[in-house]
């Protein structure tokens, strides 16, 4: 079977963000090199950066985006993200400032890790859906065996490591988007649309429940959502799904978070170390595979919309400060004067409620659809869908080098090969009617033929040759 095909084109995608989240977990989730001085978690305060600035990023997009396309973007992640080593090497050796220094670093840091992230994220949208969730997984199980074999260095090398990791990753994240398909690029405009906040909210609400439960997870087998146990167990299986299961049915997946956070949160704590280890991981692989589910159904938005992308992944890192939030929720219950069965309780009622409205987000689905155009939850299989996209793509590139399209007129091809309504392409490419009938006829006149109907028999063979492989 060749669904997917050269599989070498996934390195720069595994290492850009690989090297960033190895990155991350030595420096911040859980930190190689430390200060016993820091009086606070700096990871909180990267958390802050993180979320804030993607707001901030979201809000700006459509001056800023796309950052890969921009001088500046990738200079100041890889200062920030070096700022950031800078600043918690130099924390643990002086004790007297190691706060200020802390304080520093993790703001830098979640600014430039936030920014390699929305870089890479560009990179990806060129690619088939398949591609974007099995390149996204694979960057994540990269990070594993990465931050173990860094954890192993003696501190001088460990302290190299954690200035040539960013620097890899930006290169990586560069090269990446500079060897995908040009055609499938972002775009700097794009039309207005209603943000999917169902999907936000959704993350959100796991978020919260997630935080409520952070510090006994954490507590208990050292589970979480950087576990590198967990984030192996789901990245790993994913992997393998893409690339050996028959038919790969996006509902199915888009519902299994759900089914691993109800029975961490509801089912699987028990009486005595297993059963809470058990919930931990069943929790935090939960949370890994909504993140790279949401994420998905946003590069599909991005896809079909024409939206950048950096838009979208901004607005949904504010997800991040409802697990900030639910984690200072819970640290005030606990000093409270309320028993501590009291207080087990009161979390308990909480955590069900909130898993409660997440299946009655999850359930009223169809809206995805109707109101934000996310059409990706009705595909019978993503891996054959994905499969046509690249072989029309390809027919694509072959039409408009034989035909010598311009860029515009190999622009509007492409958005008519997808079933674009005129209508749409209008608004995504920000142009009159007149002016679009003007280049389809244009591109009709260069092809020989003269309806929508002789321009879709182009691309018949290939959605053929799709379903045949």
């Amino acid at each position: 079977m060749k669904r997917i095909d050269h599989l070498e084109q996934m390195i720069p995608y595994m290492f850009a963000l690989g090297c960033a989240r190895t990155w991350l977990t030595l420096l911040f989730a859980e930190p190689a090199i430390a200060s016993a001085a820091i009086p606070f978690n700096p990871h909180v305060f990267f958390d802050y950066s993180y979320a804030l600035v993607g707001i901030a990023v979201a809000l700006a997009a459509r001056r800023i985006a796309p950052l890969q396309e921009s001088r500046w973007a990738k200079p100041l992640a890889l200062a920030l993200c070096l700022i950031a080593s800078t600043c918690m090497l130099a924390a643990a050796r002086l004790p007297e400032t190691a706060a200020p220094l802390s304080l520093c670093g993790a703001i830098a840091g979640g600014a430039g890790f936030l920014l390699i992230v929305l870089l890479n994220a560009e990179a990806l949208v060129p690619l088939s859906l398949l591609r974007i969730l099995l390149y996204w997984a694979s960057s994540q199980f990269i990070a594993v065996p990465l931050a173990y074999f860094c954890q192993g260095l003696d501190q001088q090398r460990l302290e190299l490591a954690l200035f040539l990791l960013p620097m890899i990753a930006v290169w990586c994240v560069s090269f990446a988007y500079k060897t995908a398909p040009a055609s499938g690029r972002p775009n700097r405009t794009w039309p207005r649309y209603t943000f999917p906040w169902k999907l936000v909210a959704l993350y959100a609400i796991y978020m919260f429940a997630y935080g409520l439960r952070e510090q006994h997870l954490m507590a208990v087998g050292g589970a979480g959502m950087h576990s590198s146990l967990s984030t192996a167990l789901v990245t790993g299986g994913l992997m393998i799904v893409c690339l050996c299961a028959g038919k790969l049915p996006i509902s199915a997946l888009y519902r299994s978070p759900l089914l691993l956070m109800v029975c961490g949160f509801l089912l699987i704590p028990m009486e005595g170390i297993l059963g809470n280890v058990a919930s931990g991981y069943l929790i935090s692989m939960g949370m890994t595979l909504t993140g790279l589910l949401l994420g998905l159904l946003l590069f599909d938005l991005s896809k079909r919309m024409g939206i950048a992308i950096i838009a979208l992944m901004g607005v949904e890192k504010a997800a991040y400060l409802f697990r900030i939030w639910g984690n200072d929720f819970a640290s005030l219950l606990d000093t409270s004067p309320l028993p501590m069965q009291t207080q087990d309780t009161v979390l308990m009622v909480a955590v069900i409620m909130l898993v409660l409205v997440g299946t009655f987000i999850l359930l009223s689905e169809k809206e995805l659809a109707s109101r934000w155009g996310i059409r990706l939850l009705d595909t019978g299989d993503l891996a054959e869908e994905s499969r046509r996209t690249e072989l029309v793509a390809a027919r694509c590139d072959e039409i408009a080098r034989r035909y010598r399209l311009s860029p515009r007129e190999d622009e509007i091809l492409r958005l008519l090969a997808r079933g674009t309504s005129n209508q749409a392409i209008e608004r995504e490419l920000v142009i009159a009617s007149g002016t679009l009938k003007a280049h389809i006829q244009h591109i009709y006149a260069k092809l020989d033929v003269h309806s929508k109907k002789e321009l879709a028999a182009l691309f018949e063979d290939a959605g053929e040759e799709g379903e045949g492989r």
